[in-house]
């Protein structure tokens, strides 16, 4: 009569992911977000400590907190009269899961480029070799002519 349970299971599992996906991407694609990320990767902040280091204002730094904390990606816990804020990995790991397969297409251009940097860097050094003792000889040639 339609398609199979199994198959329809598995369009709303493909379908809830990829929203989890794509709302993850949301979520990072704000560049005060990532900052505030990025400088929880070393240890658990408040908002004063992320207002200061980020130079971004409390209510924004208190905004963004609040959409990583709904999104998963911090936790708080309270010490005293403060909030410290810490990185939760999980929607991390989502995006890095995602992003494995097209790996394997970065590792080839990167290693492409690698070997292209090296070559280059081989050119010069042969280059300024020969510049360099073309150079040497013209120098004792003015000397010589002294």
């Amino acid at each position: 009569m339609g398609v199979p349970l199994v198959y329809a299971l598995t369009r709303i599992f493909c379908v809830t992911y990829i929203y989890s996906v794509e709302s993850v991407f949301e979520v990072i694609a704000e560049p005060n977000r990532r900052a505030i990320l990025s400088f929880l990767v070393s240890s658990q902040r408040s908002v004063g400590e992320i207002e200061r280091q980020l130079r971004i204002p409390q209510p924004t730094v208190s905004k963004h907190l609040r959409v990583l904390r709904e999104a998963g990606f911090v936790e708080t816990t309270v010490d005293a009269q403060r909030r410290l804020y810490r990185l939760k990995l999980q929607p991390l790991q989502e995006v890095d899961a995602w992003l494995a397969p097209f790996r394997k297409f970065w590792s080839t251009h990167v290693d492409a480029l690698e070997r292209h940097l090296d070559r280059m860097d081989q050119s010069r050094l042969t280059k300024s070799a020969k510049k360099g003792s073309g150079s040497a000889r013209g120098i004792k040639k003015k000397g010589g002519n002294r």
